[in-house]
């Protein structure tokens, strides 16, 4: 029986290994398409989005009557500086495992990453502390808050405080203090300091810029959206009721409530109602079930708000305050998928607090459809016809006043009620 030689079991080992070579070197380059194609999309459609929302601004005359738009436009702003400034210059450094643009620019990128991301942070929070005040405040209260000077410097303190926690520590290199030796060790791992963008923070910078930037805007629009949607509901339940007033015929042997308008202390803006006392109970568990429907859905939109923000930056900010002090074990490509997940916070964003809003919609179609002034009639973008007039739904129009920002209440139930159809055409369905 032949046998091989050992000339040709060498050649056939050195065949098999450049073989294996050769499909690792394929397979590479295939995972570089694929994460260059992934990151290219998430950078466009961040770019998009943000840019759609500040041209809706500028166009549309009605959003630019609403001064809380102000938020809305200076966060977008935010997010587009972060699709232009920083997220391309994460993925060349991603897709080609190098950083090709020198030292000092590392630290200007990085300063640069802090300095946005934190600011469209602190946005989120204005926001919802603007939906605090215009919820759960009278209106007298809200307008008095939120001036136009008070809302300047809010739009400021957004873009100032970062800076103390980005550009001024790092490029004097405050956040690398008593971890020289670490930065050291780790970019002459990565290949020097000319080709590697390693950053890397001491505890003190660590816990500091991490409460700055992520803790306590947290836990303020925890607590302002918890008021948010106990006022909301509070809201859902005297609207049913005025409702169920002015539906009912009134008699003598009716009970007499009395409901205080949530937005007005005068005991003038009170209101005596007449509630039938012999309501059926398919009618009562209709008014439940619908309740609780609306109450989930209250609740669902919150979710969604706050889930978001928080799937997107916990994990990095959780990994950034513990990384530190376990000697700054955590793998680099853990860094990364909590990086870019911070970043794509910054694409959902526009959908969160602007594609929401009815009004924002319908600019977006007519910037979208080159001006085509048939989208800014009421309901031309559903059936083309006017919407007819009925009667509105508390429910419905308690969450619009509550879950999207740009509206404050009126100063009593009455008006609310005479203005559900202009809360409609400025706010749109949740």
């Amino acid at each position: 029986m032949a046998t091989a030689s050992p000339q040709h079991f060498s050649d056939d080992v050195i065949n098999n290994g450049q073989q294996q070579q050769e499909q690792q070197e394929y397979l590479s380059s295939l995972e570089t398409v694929f994460l260059t194609v992934f990151l290219s999309i998430i950078i466009i459609l961040t770019m998009f989005g943000n840019l759609l929302v500040m041209v809706a601004l500028c166009k549309d005359r009605h959003l630019r009557r609403k001064k809380t738009n102000c938020f809305i436009i200076s966060l977008a702003f935010a997010d587009l500086l972060v699709a232009l400034l920083v997220m391309p210059f994460a993925a060349i450094e991603l897709s080609t495992g190098q950083w090709h643009f020198g030292e000092i620019f590392c630290l200007v990128r990085t300063s640069l990453d802090v300095l946005l991301t934190t600011a469209s942070i602190l946005h989120l929070c204005c926001i919802a502390l603007d939906r605090y005040y215009a919820i759960c405040c009278q209106p007298l209260v809200y307008r008095c808050k939120m001036t136009t000077v008070r809302v300047a410097l809010m739009l400021i303190g957004c873009w100032v405080i970062p800076t103390f926690i980005s550009f001024l520590p790092i490029m004097q290199k405050w956040n690398t203090i008593g971890i020289e030796d670490i930065v050291e060790e780790k970019q002459s791992l990565s290949g020097g300091s000319n080709t590697s963008c390693v950053f890397l923070v001491n505890q003190p910078y660590a816990l500091i810029c991490s409460a700055i930037a992520f803790y306590v805007p947290l836990a303020l629009m925890v607590l302002a959206y918890q008021r948010i949607y106990v006022t909301a509901m509070i809201h859902v339940r005297q609207i049913q009721t005025l409702q169920r007033a002015s539906s009912v015929p009134l008699t003598d042997s009716d009970q007499v409530i009395t409901i205080r308008s949530s937005t007005s202390s005068d005991p003038l803006n009170h209101y005596r109602l007449r509630t039938a006392t012999g309501s059926l109970p398919s009618e009562h568990a209709q008014r439940r079930h619908r309740r609780m429907r609306i109450e989930t859905k209250a609740a669902k939109t919150l979710a969604i708000i706050m889930g978001c923000f928080s799937l997107c930056w916990a994990p990095f900010f959780i990994t950034n305050v513990v990384d530190p002090f376990i000697h700054y074990s955590v793998p680099w490509q853990v860094w990364t998928a909590w990086l870019w997940l911070g970043y794509i916070n910054s694409g959902l964003n526009p959908f969160l607090y602007a594609y929401l809003n009815q009004a924002f919609r319908r600019a977006f179609l007519v910037i979208l459809c080159c001006g085509d002034e048939r989208y800014t009639q009421q309901g031309a973008c559903s059936t083309g016809f006017p919407r007819p007039t009925s009667v509105p739904s508390g429910s419905s129009m308690a969450l619009r006043l509550s879950f999207l920002p740009n509206r404050s209440y009126s100063d009593n139930g009455q008006t609310i009620l005479a203005n559900e159809q202009e809360s409609q055409d400025s706010l749109g369905p949740l």
